[in-house]
């Protein structure tokens, strides 16, 4: 037994290796599953940023340890984030749920921030849990350094890593409708602010079966995507890390990926 199920192995790795690179400009790496079989890729284990493709790491743990009831009060630190946020102040409490909406739609680092501070206590302690999760999955290309996305020594990851996260992702029927959804509403817990914003996902709302899942971009990552589409009974799962034309591409490659699909059926 222990024999075959080497054998299994060894031939799974040679297979993956073996993976054609059906789109070679498309981006510095890519992976395309399609009914969660890897079908096509590029430099799929290259380590890479992964801009605020974290976020869906931040995410996951919050749902899997967060009550999405809780209040939770906007720390300073969280408040002082930059690049994408809501511009949330100190002192002011929202629901977990509304900051884990911000955080995966808007892409707000504030609210993914405060998200670390409400699981972990701080964001030091919860990229300790995002790297010990990130090992339980088998993400081992990833490593992180902060909760949100930001450049930073040693913060990588492979499109190998984020695909295997997405699964997760997408296993979470809350994340999922969240991902899904073209705009949202939130307001503080006293009623005294509302906010309203958009999904990043320029896929979302556009593009037939479409349900997120997460978009990112820094100046060291270039542009990034995690797009997973449902038609019928047929799945595909597109990651991007360093893209170039990320939405043309991407839709591109969701046709071809469909075509193939519907050809083998």
């Amino acid at each position: 037994m222990r024999q075959l199920i080497g054998l299994w192995l060894l031939c799974h790795v040679t297979l993956a290796a073996a993976l054609p690179d059906l789109f070679p400009d498309v981006a510095r790496a890519y992976r395309v599953e399609i009914d969660g079989i890897p079908t096509w890729e590029r430099k799929a284990h290259e380590h890479l940023p992964p801009a605020s493709l974290t976020k869906l790491m931040t995410a996951l743990l919050a749902i899997e340890h967060g009550d999405l009831q809780s209040t939770v009060t906007i720390s300073p630190a969280a408040a002082r984030e930059t690049g994408a946020r809501l511009k949330l102040k100190p002192g002011e409490r929202y629901r977990l749920h509304d900051l884990l909406a911000a955080t995966l739609m808007a892409s707000a680092n504030d609210a993914c921030h405060a998200l670390a501070d409400a699981i972990a206590g701080s964001e030091h302690a919860f990229v300790k849990r995002m790297n010990q999760r990130a090992a339980e999955l088998g993400m081992h290309d990833t490593q992180f350094a902060n909760a949100c996305g930001h450049d930073a020594k040693g913060h990588l990851s492979s499109t190998h890593d984020l695909s295997l996260l997405a699964h997760h992702v997408i296993r979470q029927p809350e994340l999922l409708r969240l991902t899904s959804r073209i705009e949202q509403d939130i307001q503080s817990v006293d009623g005294t602010r509302r906010i309203r914003f958009e999904n990043k996902n320029a896929l979302v709302g556009r593009y037939r079966g479409a349900f997120g899942l997460k978009t990112g971009y820094t100046a060291r990552a270039g542009k990034c995507l995690i797009a997973y589409v449902k038609r019928g009974d047929t799945t595909v799962l597109l990651v991007l890390l360093h893209g170039n034309d990320r939405w043309w591409d991407a839709v591109d490659i969701l046709d071809v990926a469909f075509a193939e699909a519907q050809r083998k059926q």
